[in-house]
């Protein structure tokens, strides 16, 4: 929908957002970076720029590989593979093969993807139904259905979902994160319907996983509160408020707006001009900035702010019973989730290029070089 619009991109944009089309970017931990090639130190949330060896991370394994003891007589098994990480006693594997491309790329998103969601709607299985029914609700924070309980698990949830999947990718686990690096031309258009595939089948499967855990707890309490299977969707994926009247413009802006803000914080969090963390602080940060946006603007709509976290999860309530909850939603809202990101992303990436980064870069702030 935007175009790059800025033709002077001698440097790359720090982190996850840099480069020139065609140009590999520096990472940004957890959120958007671009995987590693064959015999490339993988992006993501342990840095580095293209073909080069990356600097380890304070606390990374790599950075402590010339502290390792070797234990007598095994000094003949340790080596040092091609990331820089000494291994004593294990085997290493020369890059290459099924797992160094694209394949290895969708087993990141989809991990990745699939933490966010098990953890994400576990949170809210746990204060919509499994607080009711267990008997430990009864203090008014622990209430169910607590607005906070929930914005902080999802917090959470986003950071290690990150976390696990940063080393390999960037932990996109968004859609619209995918789509808003690709316009910028941090990533090729190839990959877009490879990452999107996964992060709605690592939706579906974190979805299932809740539903395999928590069904006794939902059943209990669609049977003591006699709502049926309308009263715990939320568990699942979203809807808007009842004070949008079944309107489609008020849950559309509101996807917009929060899922720009994602990206715009996750931006700043990225961009080495900026005030840009230690790399292996950004997946807390970025979980804290959902919290934010969940805080701000959740009650609207649920605060999707990821077409994959909501349509897989919707995906999976409609196919083990949910029905017209599902497809078509309250109101025919299913595509709103979708639309509303997907558009928001983008919005979001380009507001923070123009209205920050080329101050920045105006000013000749340099990178930063932790």
């Amino acid at each position: 929908m935007d175009e790059r619009g800025n033709t002077e991109r001698d440097e790359p944009l720090a982190g996850h957002l840099g480069g020139t089309p065609g140009e590999r970017p520096e990472s940004l931990p957890g959120v958007g970076a671009e995987p590693a090639t064959t015999g490339e130190t993988p992006a993501g949330h342990l840095g580095g720029t293209p073909g080069e060896q990356r600097e380890p991370l304070s606390g990374d394994v790599g950075a402590r590989s010339s502290q390792l003891e070797v234990p007598p007589g095994r000094a003949a098994a340790a080596s040092v593979d091609e990331a820089g990480v000494r291994s004593a006693g294990r085997a290493t594997h020369a890059p290459g093969g099924l797992l160094s491309g694209i394949f290895g790329d969708a087993l990141a998103e989809f991990f990745g993807t699939l933490c966010l969601i098990a953890f994400g709607d576990g949170v809210v299985a746990v204060a919509v139904a499994a607080l009711n029914q267990s008997g430990r609700g009864a203090n008014n924070f622990l209430s169910a259905g607590d607005w906070l309980l929930i914005t902080w698990g999802w917090a959470l949830a986003v950071t290690f979902g990150v976390y696990v999947a940063g080393g390999v990718t960037g932990a996109h686990i968004n859609p619209a994160v995918t789509l808003a690096f690709t316009l910028r031309g941090d990533s090729p258009w190839s990959k877009l319907p490879i990452y999107w595939l996964a992060q709605v089948a690592g939706a579906f499967v974190g979805a299932a996983l809740v539903l395999l855990v928590y069904h006794d707890a939902i059943s209990s309490f669609e049977n003591a509160k006699h709502v049926g299977h309308a009263g715990t969707f939320g568990i699942f994926a979203t809807s808007p408020a009842p004070y949008f009247n079944g309107g489609w413009f008020g849950p559309l802006v509101d996807q917009i707006v929060g899922t720009a803000f994602l990206l715009i914080f996750v931006a700043a969090l990225g961009d080495r001009r900026n005030l840009a963390p230690k790399s292996n602080l950004t997946p807390l940060l970025v979980g804290l900035a959902v919290a934010a946006i969940g805080m701000s603007y959740g009650p609207n709509a649920g605060y999707a702010i990821n077409p994959a976290r909501d349509f897989g999860p919707r995906l999976l309530a409609f196919v083990a019973g949910w029905g017209d909850s599902a497809f078509p939603g309250v109101n025919g809202y299913f595509w709103i989730p979708i639309v509303g990101p997907l558009i928001g992303g983008p919005v979001g990436i380009f507001a923070y290029e123009f209205l920050i980064r080329r101050v920045l870069v105006a000013r000749g702030v340099l990178e930063a070089t932790d």
